[in-house]
């Protein structure tokens, strides 16, 4: 890796992960959940960028930022802290890292909360994507496929070109997605110089890099007014500058990954770390009590302390209802 240029990785650590609800709260978003390998995935995702970074900077927010704290001492690991006083997407969290650093510092930006496998074909792409960025481009990670997945968005590419980005699909269009063979799978993963990004930001989302650049201006030790942060447009990355840009180019990625965004990605990764499931494939999650199912199949059981979910694996994505459901009643089972 070209070590000539300043890299700092930046740790994007929003989201209360409602589709991993009840042990996914907001007091403890699942990026924070030791249940994995006996580390939290923010945890890992330091551990893993160590190696690849001169610094790290953490985006986080009045809520969480403690909790990144506690990690980051425990390994002794310095960083700057942006702590975001209301979350205002991913274009103002990155916009914010971009203004805390040098134009041509090269910055990495991953989420916290991600599981990431054979690290050899990580740090390849991660040193094609740092190339690619010294020569002026930002850079998206695309992962290649293993399955018609309706859970991820879709990268259409040609080469290293990105022809169009697309939303999550149905299974249909995944499909055929997987068929046609020039698609991947959208990790949510970036590389650029810092000028590069706030260039783009600037032309295609003028009012998204000005109301940023003013909070920034104001930020006292890290920490970002609230009534400036207010006035910033609630805005993806994806949509105010990657979508746009002709700047945009994507490395195809072979390391093994996932956003673990639902409790059916959970549990895949847990049955390939050697985590219990009876004859049946049913497994209970958070608890070592005995626990029998009985004429029931592919069915998860997750037990907290205040509240029990019991779901058939297939209907992950509907736990985000539920979490709604919840969230208009005001409940405390989500904090």
């Amino acid at each position: 890796m070209n070590k000539k240029h300043s890299i700092t990785h930046v740790i994007l650590t929003g989201g209360v992960g409602s589709r991993l609800w009840p042990l996914s709260r907001k007091s403890q978003p699942k990026q924070y959940l030791d249940i994995f390998d006996g580390k939290s995935l923010f945890e890992m995702t330091v551990d893993r960028n160590r190696d690849l970074a001169d610094k790290i900077i953490v985006v986080g927010n009045i809520d969480n930022c403690h909790l990144s704290k506690q990690v980051l001492d425990k390994t002794g690991t310095s960083y700057i802290d942006i702590i975001e006083s209301t979350p205002r997407n991913t274009a103002a969290a990155i916009a914010f890292a971009a203004f805390a650093s040098q134009p041509d510092d090269i910055l990495i930006v991953t989420p916290s909360d991600h599981i990431i496998g054979e690290m050899n074909h990580y740090k390849g792409a991660i040193n094609e994507a740092v190339e690619k960025a010294l020569n002026g481009f930002i850079v998206t990670f695309g992962i290649v496929p293993t399955k018609p997945e309706t859970g991820y968005g879709y990268i259409e590419r040609k080469g290293d070109d990105v022809i169009s980005f697309r939303e999550k699909p149905n299974q249909v269009t995944a499909a055929d997605f997987i068929a046609k063979g020039n698609f991947l799978w959208n990790s949510g993963m970036f590389c650029f110089k810092a000028g590069v990004l706030l260039d783009e930001l600037k032309l295609y989302s003028p009012e998204v890099y000005e109301k940023s650049k003013l909070a920034w201006e104001k930020n006292d030790n890290g920490n970002l007014d609230l009534s400036l942060s207010l006035e910033i447009p609630s805005i993806s990355i994806d949509y105010a500058v990657m979508e746009r840009s002709k700047k945009i180019k994507v490395v195809s990625s072979q390391f093994s990954w996932s956003d673990l965004g639902s409790f059916e990605s959970v549990y895949d990764y847990l049955v390939s770390i050697g985590h219990p499931v009876d004859k049946n494939r049913n497994m209970t999650i958070g608890t070592n009590n005995y626990t029998a199912f009985i004429g029931l199949k592919d069915t998860i059981f997750v037990y907290t302390a205040t509240a029990n979910l019991i779901l058939q694996k297939e209907f992950s994505q509907d736990v985000k209802s539920l979490y709604g459901k919840l969230e208009r009643e005001n409940s405390d089972l989500l904090d």
